[in-house]
C-alpha cells in the first residue's frame, strides 16, 4: 500500500501557490488510481493551519504541519529538516513537491536523508495496473522518458502545468504538528526582489511577449533607439499584464560590449539554454525565428511574430501568424489601444 504524501509550503501571506494546487491535484488523483493508496498533506511555514484549511475538502486521511518562524522565508537546513520530519511522521512511500525554488534545492538531501531516490521537473504523472510511472524531459528537452522506480521513498518533484489546480472548499481539518530541530546557525536576514511595478517573468500570464535583438539594432533612420525600445516595451508588459521574455542573442549582446535593454537579463531569457514557458499565447518581436530560440515555444498554443524580414525563421513554419511590419510602430499602436 502507497502512502502518499503531497509536500506544501506556504507564501508569506499563509496560502498556497497555484504550482502547489496542481501538486495537490497530481497526488489526489494518483492516490485514486494506485489500489489502496493513502492520500496525506504535509504543510511547512509560517501559518499553516490557514494553508490547511484551504485545501480541508481534498479528502487526505490526515494533515501533518511543521510550523516555525524560521521558515518564514526558507532556506536549505530549516526547510530539509521539517520537510525529512513531516515524511517520516507520514511514513509516506511517494511524496510530491512543487517543482519550485524553495523546494527544488532542498528535495534531493531529503531524499538521502530517507535513504530514497529524487527525481526533479516531473511534466506526467499515471498510475497504471499499480505501478507509478513519470514523464520528464531530458537533452534540452528534445527527449521525453517515462520512467519508474522501486527505490521507496520516491520523492518526485511537479513541473507547472502539469495538472489543473485543486479546487474545492475551505474546511477546517485537525492537523498534526511535526516538530523538527531548527538550526541555529542559520539565519535568513533579508530577501531582494524587484518591485512589482518592475516584475516582468510571470509564470501564470496567459501572454508571453518576447523581445529580439533586432530591438537594439539601427532602425531605419540609422540609429539606436533603447530608451524608446524599453519604454514600449514596459508599456505594453505592465499594461497587457504578459510575461517577457528575451533571445539568446540579445542578453548576450552585454557580454560582446553591445548595448542592451536595461530590463532583460538572463533570467528572461527563453530557448535552447534558457526557460521553456508554457504560456497559452506568445508574440515574438525582432526575434528572427532560430532554432536555439524556437525550442523555447514548444509549449506555447497559439504563435505569433512581427518581423520586417519576410523569409525570416518564423515564416518557415513556426509561427503561426507572422506580422512582416515594423516592431516599433506595431507596439506603439497596440499600447495605444490598451490605453
Amino acid at each position: 500500500m502507497e502512502r502518499i504524501l503531497c509536500l506544501l509550503h506556504t507564501q508569506s501571506d499563509g496560502t498556497l501557490s497555484q504550482l502547489a494546487l496542481e501538486t495537490l491535484t497530481v497526488s489526489s488523483t494518483t492516490a485514486a488510481q494506485l489500489p489502496d493508496a493513502v492520500l496525506l498533506v504535509g504543510i511547512l511555514g509560517t501559518a499553516t493551519q490557514q494553508a490547511a484549511t484551504q485545501i480541508g475538502s481534498c479528502g487526505a486521511n490526515q494533515f501533518f504541519i511543521a510550523e516555525d518562524p524560521a521558515l518564514e522565508k526558507g532556506s536549505y537546513h530549516n526547510d530539509t529538516n521539517a520537510a525529512e520530519a513531516i515524511a517520516k511522521a507520514a511514513q509516506a512511500t511517494i511524496i510530491f513537491a512543487p517543482a519550485d525554488s524553495r523546494f527544488n534545492r532542498m528535495i534531493s538531501g531529503m531524499a538521502i536523508r530517507l535513504n530514497g531516490r529524487a527525481d526533479t521537473h516531473a511534466v506526467a504523472v499515471a498510475a497504471d495496473n499499480g505501478t507509478l510511472t513519470i514523464s520528464r524531459w531530458y537533452y534540452r528537452q528534445r527527449i521525453i522518458a517515462q520512467q519508474t522506480r522501486q527505490q521507496r521513498p520516491w520523492v518526485i518533484s511537479i513541473e507547472s502545468d502539469t495538472a489543473a489546480p485543486w479546487k474545492g472548499d475551505s474546511k477546517t481539518v485537525d492537523a498534526t504538528t511535526v516538530s523538527f530541530a531548527v538550526d541555529a546557525n542559520t539565519k535568513v536576514i533579508g530577501t531582494i526582489a524587484p518591485e512589482n511595478t518592475v516584475q516582468t517573468i510571470k509564470p501564470d500570464s496567459p501572454l508571453l511577449f518576447v523581445a529580439g535583438a533586432g530591438w537594439c539594432k539601427k532602425q531605419s533612420d540609422g540609429q539606436t533607439h533603447l530608451l524608446e525600445a524599453e519604454s514600449l516595451i514596459l508599456d505594453f508588459v505592465n499594461r497587457s499584464g504578459a510575461s517577457l521574455g528575451s533571445s539568446k542573442s540579445l542578453v548576450d549582446q552585454n557580454s560582446e560590449g553591445e548595448a542592451v535593454l536595461g530590463c532583460l537579463t538572463h533570467m528572461n531569457q527563453v530557448g535552447q539554454t534558457g526557460s521553456t514557458p508554457r504560456h497559452p499565447k506568445g508574440l515574438a518581436t525582432c526575434c528572427h525565428g532560430e532554432e536555439p530560440h524556437t525550442v523555447g515555444w514548444r509549449f506555447i498554443t497559439q504563435r505569433r511574430a512581427i518581423n520586417t524580414d519576410a523569409n525570416c525563421g518564423w515564416a518557415r513554419g513556426k509561427t503561426d501568424v507572422l506580422y512582416v511590419a515594423d516592431a516599433f510602430k506595431v507596439m506603439k499602436i497596440l499600447n495605444d489601444l490598451l490605453k
